[in-house]
């Protein structure tokens, strides 16, 4: 099945519509090839896009995995593009990223329709002052960094990814698939973008405002931290009371210590945590067909309005809307 244009800024299906995707030396291999393959696995159900590979000099790249990443052009020569996504990295964080790279990006917006980021390139972006004053997202282990070295940024640091006007930043590696498929729908509709979705075996399209919660729950506390007996409790228990005065009693500490340790070890709070996990396990459950009500109980939210209220929160969409997209996508 064909489709066409859903979006009036398309260009038109006889001419297609030029994708950028930046990279570096060091780039992640995943930022990249992640988006350029939806991308291309759109064409195939009827979207109209060109790929291009471009790095400063125009040389080829040493990706994260050591391999070389073919370049066509220099990131100077973009005339006018669609969209340009810029990749993300490793060394992009903690040590000075390549002034060409950064001058090279600067006047890039005036000669896209659309500029994105996947992962740690939000650094970038930030470096160039394209950032400025709007709301942006990186990878959860570098919101704060972000948020301290750019405080005119506004960091969403739960977010899958984030639009701003024509500018979009997205969070750690395979959330550059889940931006690249809100650009496609945004192009092409809902319906091309599900077949997308489904001929890469990729969950439909997890909501922008999506926590990264998965990240985070997976995140443990050292191994002789008395957090360690208050993560493992709720992890096996979710839906049991989980109060802030409890959880201190059973790690034998105030509930000032105990919420310093949850902010020093795991970066959030004891209530918040305990949320983080009961959505990943009510998720779980509606992924393996639950009813919300049944959900809800086992989670420990206690009633689905409880749920609703969080899945709308932190995912932007309710949780009947969740189940319904997951058994879109597993059903064909």
């Amino acid at each position: 099945m064909r489709h066409g244009p859903h979006n009036k800024h398309v260009t038109g299906a006889n001419t297609a519509a030029r994708v950028v995707i930046v990279v570096f030396d060091g780039v992640k291999l995943l930022d990249a090839a992640g988006p350029a393959e939806v991308f291309a696995e759109a064409n195939r159900f009827g979207a109209n896009y060109s790929l291009e590979i471009a790095s400063v000099d125009g040389h080829d790249v040493t990706t994260s995995i050591g391999t070389r990443f073919a370049v066509t052009r220099r990131v100077s020569s973009i005339d006018s593009a669609d969209t340009v996504v810029v990749a993300g990295g490793d060394d992009l964080v903690g040590r000075p990223i390549d002034p060409a790279l950064v001058e090279a990006l600067k006047s890039v917006p005036t000669r896209t329709r659309r500029l994105a980021s996947v992962c740690t390139g939000s650094f970038i972006l930030a470096q160039a002052g394209l950032l400025s004053g709007r709301h942006a997202t990186t990878h959860w282990r570098h919101t704060r960094l972000l948020a301290r070295a750019f405080p005119d940024v506004g960091v969403e640091p739960d977010a899958i990814f984030v639009r701003d006007g024509d500018v979009y930043t997205s969070a750690g590696v395979s959330s550059g698939i889940d931006l690249a498929l809100a650009l496609v729908e945004m192009d092409y509709g809902p319906d091309l973008v599900r077949e997308v979705a489904r001929s890469l075996v990729v969950y439909l399209k997890r909501a922008g405002g999506q926590s990264q919660f998965s990240a985070l729950v997976e995140t443990d506390p050292p191994p002789e931290s008395p957090l360690r007996v208050i993560t493992d409790a709720v992890t096996a228990n979710p839906g049991t009371d989980h109060s802030v005065k409890k959880l201190a009693a059973r790690a034998s500490l105030s509930t000032r210590q105990l919420t310093r340790l949850f902010q020093s070890e795991l970066g959030t709070t004891p209530a918040r945590y305990v949320e983080l996990v009961r959505i990943d396990v009510a998720r779980a459950g509606l992924d393996a067909g639950r009813t919300v009500t049944d959900t809800a109980q086992v989670a420990g939210f206690g009633s689905t309005e409880t749920l609703r209220r969080v899945f709308l929160n932190h995912l932007g969409i309710s949780p009947k809307a969740y189940r319904d997209r997951f058994r879109t996508t597993v059903r064909s």
